[in-house]
């Protein structure tokens, strides 16, 4: 959304009220007993929403994907599909719902119409819940602690727009190689899929994986060559021929473990944002240094003194 843009939202839907009645929650839906007046109601407050989401999201700066729905397709591309499986019939919350199987984009991220095509369909699950009609569950695929709708996009939509928190559904779960937690965006994907990448290059056990957290896509890529390399050197050391998940698992105990210990120990973890990320950066610091591949009390020190000069 460009500032015009945004400018015109913001005066169409608040007619010169301040920022913060924009970011003001939606009032709930009133009930006047007559259920499809209410219904054309609901539908007409969660495209205001939706309008409303938009302008806030200006405003606040935030990514131009932060309203967008995940498309499922994508997400399992980047993540790695393992394995799938029923769970049958669960209760779930409507907020970890945050994609779809559908290409045609028709809501956004939090479900609210995206476009007015949807509306006579809309309108009439929401008067039949209007009037107390039980809805058959939904379908969903669940990845991680997310979840994505296969059908029963108009229903999940009508009941968030009518208030409520969970709804039934037919849960099937893919397994992936690399997880997803609920906030996940569109522009996470590259990261997620160069994370996948690595750990199919380099197998670690699921706890052990669970560390090494980057947050730069290329460096995935560079720490896997500097697995492999560590995982060279030690063979050629150890006269022992080895495949790859017995390297991931001795690299990860025996020099990624102990070497992040001793830098927390040292105090050099600090200002950086995980301890992979630390251990990326002082492990090249440290060979520009001194051109060793083992940390020494003497390398310790040659770091952090370099870091505290900023050289």
């Amino acid at each position: 959304m460009d500032v015009q843009h945004g400018v015109a939202l913001m005066h169409e839907f608040t007619s010169g009220a301040c920022p913060a009645a924009i970011l003001a929650p939606m009032p709930m839906p009133r009930t006047t007993g007559l259920p499809s007046a209410d219904a054309q109601e609901d539908f007409i407050r969660a495209r205001r929403r939706a309008k409303l989401q938009r302008v806030a999201a200006f405003l606040r700066r935030r990514p131009d994907d932060v309203n967008l729905i995940l498309p499922f397709d994508e997400v399992v591309r980047a993540l790695g599909m393992v394995g799938r499986r029923s769970l049958g019939r669960e209760t779930i919350a409507l907020d970890s719902i945050v994609g779809t199987v559908d290409r045609t984009r028709t809501f956004d991220r939090s479900f609210n119409p995206s476009t007015t095509e949807t509306r006579p369909r809309w309108e009439r699950i929401a008067e039949a819940r209007r009037r107390g009609e039980a809805m058959p569950p939904i379908d969903v695929y669940r990845i991680g602690e997310a979840h994505f709708v296969r059908d029963g996009h108009h229903r999940v939509s009508v009941a968030l727009a009518q208030g409520d928190e969970v709804i039934e559904a037919d849960v099937t779960e893919i397994c992936t190689r690399v997880g997803l937690d609920r906030s996940v965006r569109m522009s996470d994907l590259p990261l997620k899929s160069h994370e996948r990448l690595f750990h199919e290059r380099v197998p670690l056990p699921p706890a052990a994986a669970a560390r090494i957290v980057l947050h730069d896509a290329p460096r995935f890529g560079r720490m896997a060559e500097a697995v492999d390399a560590w995982g060279f050197r030690y063979m050629q050391h150890t006269r022992e021929a080895l495949g790859r998940e017995e390297i991931a698992r001795r690299w990860f105990h025996e020099e990624y473990v102990p070497a992040v210990e001793l830098l927390r120990e040292a105090g050099l973890l600090e200002g950086f944002t995980t301890e992979t990320e630390a251990y990326m950066r002082l492990s090249g610091q440290r060979y520009e240094l001194l051109q060793t591949h083992a940390w020494s009390d003497e390398a310790v020190d040659r770091v952090r003194e370099a870091r505290a000069t900023g050289t």
